[in-house]
């Protein structure tokens, strides 16, 4: 196995910040992508003295393989999807479009059980960092970014800590600015790159968003 980078996600998001400083402020608006992306982005908001938030991106899994993903749902009816791995894995549309209600109604619920239900942060005219644990696949980071466009961000910054390379690249043209710690060849998966890399649960998420979150969770 390869050595890791970081302690633990709350190590990795301070390191982050530090290379964020030039955005520290409450006009920058920190977002995370729930659940691990959470615990990173509230060490960026509490370093940076900026508001935190959240958008529940879901991955889509392949039928049958869960765990891979071809693609994510976001607020605002977005949806991406790897149309080159839905030929690869012969995924028909009937599907797609099962596993993709699947996916929304997992994102519905842990935006009722975050923030009330409420469907997207206020992101209108805003910078904006998206922050995630780091980036694989870049499937749910992507469908973020996609309802942070649909919103009205006015500026879209994506941070993770480590990612792999060819992911990290493709963001280059898709926002503002890309901030990625490390891009270790080969990548193979994010939680290598972590001496802890335990699954974040509910109750932490909801903690980090009452002690740093924005005020309109109510």
């Amino acid at each position: 196995m390869s050595q890791s980078l970081f302690q633990d996600r709350k190590e990795a998001g301070a390191e982050l910040a530090k290379a964020l400083k030039a955005h520290a402020g409450s006009e920058t608006l920190v977002i995370g992508l729930p659940r691990g992306g959470v615990v990173v982005a509230a060490e960026i908001a509490r370093e940076l003295d900026a508001p935190l938030d959240i958008i529940v991106a879901r991955k889509i899994g392949a039928p049958g393989h869960p765990e891979y993903g071809i693609g994510a749902v976001a607020p605002s009816g977005v949806r991406y999807v790897d149309a080159e791995a839905v030929r690869a894995l012969k995924i028909s549309e009937g599907q797609l479009e099962e596993i993709t209600e699947q996916a929304r109604k997992e994102a519905d619920r842990r935006m009722q059980a975050y923030a009330g239900g409420r469907s997207m942060p206020e992101v209108e005219g805003r910078e904006v960092i998206i922050a995630d644990d780091g980036l694989a696949t870049g499937s749910t980071a992507r469908a973020a970014v996609e309802a942070a466009k649909k919103a009205g961000a006015r500026r879209i910054v994506l941070a993770v800590p480590v990612g792999a390379a060819e992911s990290v690249e493709a963001f280059e043209s898709l926002v503002d600015e890309v901030v990625c710690l490390s891009r270790p060849r080969p990548f193979q998966a994010v939680g290598l790159w972590y001496t802890n890399f335990d699954q974040t649960s509910d109750e932490e998420v909801e903690e980090l968003l009452r002690r740093y979150g924005t005020a309109r969770f109510t």
